[in-house]
């Protein structure tokens, strides 16, 4: 996984893969990227989009060959990239290492500020290779629990409807003023970031290179020291709530967890200072 394509969050696992490899294979754009950190001598593969099974065929048949092979992807190799069609495809007999990537997901939320703070879905609206009645089943389960949702390929020159139509699914189960936002190529010199609101929010923002990510009904935007706002979904861990003793919280059950307006006989020694309290 070669992360989301800035250098400094390629990850040294995966530095250390591609100088050993005899043999990279991968998206001509994303080979592009790690082009000086190949050996001298190897063998380079490069394809265009739509190459899939070729690439992969080809990535395994060189390892059969005795091959030491870097099969990159951008992002994480095993969300929504190579590594799945890789095992698929079949490796009986070759030994596999899978090299964790920052996720593009991963990048927009810290971007965003904390927006994947709770319990959230991660949904691909392409229905290039799934049917898109199931793409919005799982669409609807998400607006349903309440789960802030990253949607994927949200948008091309063709696919138009998909991103309205997951939006108008979540607006049936979200308030209008619920914290909407975009990145566009994050991590990259024309890196665009736009935050908006479920009912303000126009999806004509969106292209091939955009992930949209919309909040719970407790997600909000906040602000930070330099000015910034920022989308942040509450954990919800109950300290936040004020002084509350953590051995008095153990075996509790979560609706049972004491609250802070609560009356209970807390040590001096166990208490903690609110954060509102604390210096910048």
């Amino acid at each position: 996984g070669l992360g989301p394509g800035s250098r400094d969050l390629l990850t040294p696992r995966a530095v250390e893969a591609i100088r050993n490899a005899t043999f990279v294979a991968g998206y001509a754009p994303y080979v592009r990227q790690i082009r000086d950190l190949v050996r001298p001598g190897a063998t380079i593969l490069a394809t265009k989009m739509g190459t899939e099974e070729e690439r992969t065929q080809a990535a395994i048949e060189a390892t059969r060959d005795g091959r030491n092979v870097a099969f990159v992807c951008g992002g994480d190799p095993a969300i929504y990239a190579m590594a799945s069609p890789t095992l698929e495809m079949g490796t009986d007999g070759i030994d596999v290492e899978i090299v964790p990537g920052v996720t593009a997901e991963l990048a927009i939320s810290a971007i965003l500020g904390a927006p994947l703070g709770h319990d959230h879905a991660t949904i691909s609206l392409s229905d290039l290779h799934t049917d898109w009645d199931l793409i919005l089943k799982r669409v609807k389960a998400a607006a349903e629990g309440d789960l802030v949702t990253t949607f994927y390929n949200p948008r091309s020159r063709t696919r138009t409807h998909q991103l309205p139509d997951a939006l108008a699914i979540m607006a049936e189960h979200r308030p209008p003023s619920t914290p909407v936002a975009l990145v566009s190529h994050a991590e990259r010199r024309q890196q665009q970031v736009i935050m908006s609101t479920l009912e303000e929010f126009k999806p004509e923002w969106c292209g091939m290179t955009t992930l949209v990510v919309v909040g719970s009904t407790t997600t909000k935007y906040v602000s930070s020291g330099d000015g910034r706002r920022l989308m942040v979904t509450p954990r919800d861990y109950h300290w936040m709530d004020g002084h509350v003793c953590s051995e008095a919280r153990k075996n509790y059950t979560h609706k049972d967890l004491p609250r802070a307006d609560e009356e209970r006989r807390i040590s001096p020694s166990l208490r903690f200072t609110p954060l509102s309290c604390l210096s910048p």
